[in-house]
């Protein structure tokens, strides 16, 4: 329960404040709010008056807003990675926005304070609609009376609240007020500089593009007419990872990652240089459109290869098809002879084979043509499954009947997670298809990685299942003991992929969040590193050298952590 009182609002704003607390519990209100009048009239003081209450901890549901971003000098971009950053979401663009909203019915309110003052006001305000057609949402603007951007919201009938209208004032109160506030002296002309926005960086420069307010820098790159070498491009590539991170040289490897073979060659290794104190080197990285050495399409699944493919990585693209890249460099090795179509999950195992979960949740098993085969009288005499096949048909047998949501092997065990927020685990002997079920988060299981421990010799492996859920957490589970009490992380969003390798260094265990924010864990050392490509995580994969490799639909970058574990 809330025992915080709200505060008054200041100059006699009680008429009106209390109408906007009515309009945010009324069900049956328009989704959107325009508070106008004329300049200088209160608006923003109204609106800074709600949102210091309504953002409190524990402010009860009605009244909460859940994202305020202020429009002076923004352009679509830089006001849409503001929102999505609140909002715990990731949207490079209008359109990601909307659709990353309405994929969560939640209630949400957001206050946009200045539409006028944007530096694009007319696509802010097609947002705008777009956003309150949603019907969860709720959107509080605030623009001059008479102004295009009333003109253009008017006529979506919102709520109209006129400060200029003595209706919306207490003009006792107000009077009171102004009793009270001290004799000050006129206020100085605005400083030039501060209302242009700040002094352009020159955009062909990386260090002072890194350098500059990256809400700012995004606005001037949006207007310009130039690709500035490629940084532009780049830039709105990485989107809202460059917004979100303060530090230069976090700034700098992210854009390093996003550039393309079409941007000037100088430029990688100037931002390298600036990168130097980041928690990561890049090895390397491929985005859309690249052709030398090619881009491997979007990567919708990932998986490191072992045994027969070591040293490869394999890359499932929206078609189900199924490419082999080189874990060193990025190059293309060869592709699985057919698509997987719909492929959500893959994992390879050391023999060659390579299992897949669809997303309709049934298994899919394919071999690599390099793995070794037998031949001849072998052949024949070898008619019976092999322990791979036979786990493998077990699992498929299962799955068939209760279609997975995430997939996760080793040599000794396969896992599926289903939607209810359980995990199945296959052993190697299993002979029914009666698998090892522990139920482990609240809703569907969205990732699953398997680690095997290390034993003495002459013992059998233990596998050790990471999962991760849309509740946001990551737990561990043993087939056949109980899984740990404690999390190993939990945060407010929805765990997006999981890996989990052994490397010379020890385990690392790897995380991508529905935010956007990749983790990288060294289980029982406490040691973390977090990256942010910008577009959404769609894939992990964690290769035995320590090497981190990120997938999302316009790039794959492959990293390494500096002063962690097996990567230092």
């Amino acid at each position: 329960m809330n025992d915080q009182k709200w505060e008054r609002p200041a100059a006699g704003r009680e008429p009106a404040a209390a109408a906007l607390l009515a309009w945010l519990a009324d069900p049956a209100a328009p989704r959107m709010c325009l508070v106008t009048g004329s300049t200088g009239c209160g608006k923003s003081a109204l609106l800074a008056w709600l949102v210091a209450h309504g953002s409190r901890p524990g402010t009860p549901p009605e009244r909460r807003v859940h994202a305020v971003v202020p429009l002076q000098g923004l352009g679509v971009r830089g006001a849409v990675w503001m929102l999505a950053d609140q909002l715990g979401v990731v949207a490079r663009a209008p359109g990601e926005l909307v659709a990353a909203l309405a994929a969560d019915e939640r209630a949400v309110t957001i206050v946009l304070p200045d539409l006028d003052g944007s530096a694009a006001p007319e696509e802010l305000g097609d947002l705008a609609v777009a956003l309150v057609g949603l019907g969860h949402v709720r959107l509080l603007v605030e623009a001059v009376s008479g102004s295009p951007a009333v003109l253009r919201l008017g006529s979506r009938a919102p709520a109209v609240m006129n400060l200029d209208h003595g209706q919306w004032t207490d003009l006792e109160r107000l009077a009171a007020w102004r009793a009270a506030m001290p004799m000050t002296a006129p206020s100085p002309e605005p400083d030039a500089e501060a209302t242009e926005g700040g002094s352009q960086p020159d955009l062909d420069d990386p260090a002072q593009v890194i350098s500059g307010d990256p809400l700012k820098v995004t606005t001037w790159y949006e207007t310009s007419y130039t690709d500035h070498a490629g940084l532009r491009t780049a830039w709105l590539r990485a989107g809202q990872s460059l917004s979100n991170e303060s530090r230069p040289a976090h700034r700098a490897l992210v854009l390093q990652a996003a550039l393309g073979d079409r941007a000037d060659p100088r430029l990688s290794e100037d931002l390298s240089a600036l990168a130097a104190d980041a928690p990561w080197r890049m090895v390397w990285s491929r985005v859309s459109g690249e052709v030398s050495p090619p881009w491997p399409g979007p990567a919708f699944a990932l998986a490191a290869g072992h045994g027969v493919l070591e040293g490869e990585l394999l890359v499932a693209d929206h078609q189900g098809v199924v490419r082999r890249i080189s874990a060193a460099d990025g190059s293309p090795s060869g592709r699985l002879p057919r698509p997987i179509p719909s492929a959500g999950t893959l994992t390879t195992l050391p023999d060659g084979t390579v299992l897949a979960l669809d997303r309709q949740g049934h298994l899919d098993v394919e071999r690599v043509p390099s793995a070794p085969r037998p031949s001849g009288i072998e052949a024949f005499l070898s008619s019976k499954p092999t322990p791979v096949e036979q786990l493998a048909e077990t699992a498929r047998e299962h799955l068939s009947r209760h279609p997975g949501r995430a997939l996760g092997a080793s040599f000794t065990c396969l896992a599926a997670g289903d939607s209810t927020g359980s995990v199945h685990a296959f052993g190697p002997q299993s002979t029914v298809p009666q698998p090892c079920v522990a139920s482990l988060h609240r809703g569907p299981v969205t990732a699953l990685a398997v680690l095997e421990l290390g034993v003495s010799e002459g013992e059998e492996a233990v596998p050790l299942l990471y999962s991760g859920g849309v509740d946001g957490l990551v737990r561990a589970w043993s087939p056949g003991r109980e899984p740990l009490d404690s999390p190993v992380a939990a945060r407010p969003f929805p765990v997006t992929a999981l890996t989990a390798t052994r490397t010379s260094g020890g385990a690392v265990l790897a995380i991508a969040w529905a935010d956007g924010l990749v983790e990288y864990h060294v289980p029982g050392s406490g040691q973390v590193r977090t990256f942010r490509p910008g577009p959404p995580v769609l894939s992990l994969a964690a290769t035995a050298a320590g090497h981190l490799v990120v997938g999302a639909d316009e790039m794959v970058v492959c990293l390494r952590p500096v002063g962690v574990g097996a990567g230092a």
